[in-house]
């Protein structure tokens, strides 16, 4: 049964539980913002630790009182020296998906090695997991490292995480409004994107309770949309037509390589919309639900907060 602790009176934080949480990537939107929940659940600073590289970048953190322990994803003797003494470590998935795996693998064994009892990692959601999904170059090291989280002897939670709905303006484009245009390769596909203050609100109430070893829980929302749906919300929501065209792959590619946008930025943009055009990413489910003791907030109440009138 999956555990929330929304309702005040079956409150399961463990207030005076001395073991302490340290929170990799701390410095990052995910770890940050999970940090800040864990305070309001009630965990003492003192009982939070941050994993981070640049002492200068997270004054922030120290001023909550949260300790600052250093450590790089690839320096494996300054990972055995940050885990010292931990209880529980959320694992926020490495940035550099080439190097990913190597990365991941430190930590894993830095943590067992250490004597960590509960590894929490965020890894990625998608139906095809194999060498044939347009995302597999970033699904690659999720799985791997969740093969070897399950066999490192280490309690472990899987986060499987959906695509961030806080990215769905940048795959409109910042003149979406004014182009009436939404220009992306995703045809009818859907997918089930959640806000990601929400999928850290959901991690922070697993880190201060109990009962999630050996789960894998899956942060996707309860309905799924698709860029017809976003361009028909927006036109009612900003009183203009926003049509949406699903160009060919190879002529969205040429399109923004003629708008000058970053080549990282085309190949991700585009294998995410292929992906989901594929129905990869269509997923729903309660698990966040359960998790937050509400619903994830829905995509129009999202859009109304960009661009409705209080958003502009």
């Amino acid at each position: 049964m999956i555990v929330t602790l929304c309702n005040k009176s079956n409150n399961l934080i463990l207030k005076r539980n001395k073991k302490m949480i340290l929170v990799t990537g701390a410095t990052g939107n995910f770890g940050k913002t999970t940090i800040d929940f864990l305070l309001r659940n009630g965990i003492s600073s003192t009982h939070i630790s941050a994993l981070v590289r640049d002492e200068e970048k997270a004054a922030d953190l120290k001023n909550k009182g949260v300790a600052l322990r250093i450590g790089d994803y690839n320096n494996y003797a300054s990972l055995l020296n940050a885990f010292r003494g931990v209880e529980k470590l959320l694992f926020v998935s490495g940035s550099d998906i080439l190097n990913r795996s190597a990365q991941h693998q430190n930590v894993i064994e830095a943590a067992k090695e250490s004597g960590v009892k509960q590894i929490v990692y965020t890894s990625f959601q998608g139906k095809n997991e194999t060498e044939s999904s347009p995302l597999w170059l970033v699904s690659q090291s999720h799985l791997q490292t969740e093969a070897w989280l399950k066999e490192s002897g280490v309690d472990y939670t899987i986060l499987k995480n959906t695509l961030y709905m806080d990215f769905i303006p940048a795959f409109l484009g910042e003149k979406v409004i004014d182009t009436g245009l939404i220009y992306l390769p995703a045809s009818k596909g859907k997918v089930g994107a959640v806000l990601r203050s929400e999928m850290a609100e959901a991690t922070a109430n697993i880190l201060s309770s109990s009962g999630h070893a050996g789960k894998v829980y899956r942060f996707t929302n309860y309905e799924a949309f698709s860029y017809h749906d976003v361009a028909s919300q927006l036109s009612e929501i900003s009183g203009r037509t926003i049509n949406y065209i699903s160009p060919a792959a190879d002529e969205y590619m040429q399109t923004l390589t003629e708008h000058g946008v970053p080549a990282d930025f085309i190949g991700l943009f585009s294998s995410f919309a292929v992906a989901q055009a594929n129905g990869e990413l269509e997923t729903t489910g309660a698990d966040l639900e359960n998790l937050l003791g509400r619903k994830p907030t829905s995509l129009k109440t999202f859009l109304t907060q960009v661009y409705g009138p209080s958003g502009n």
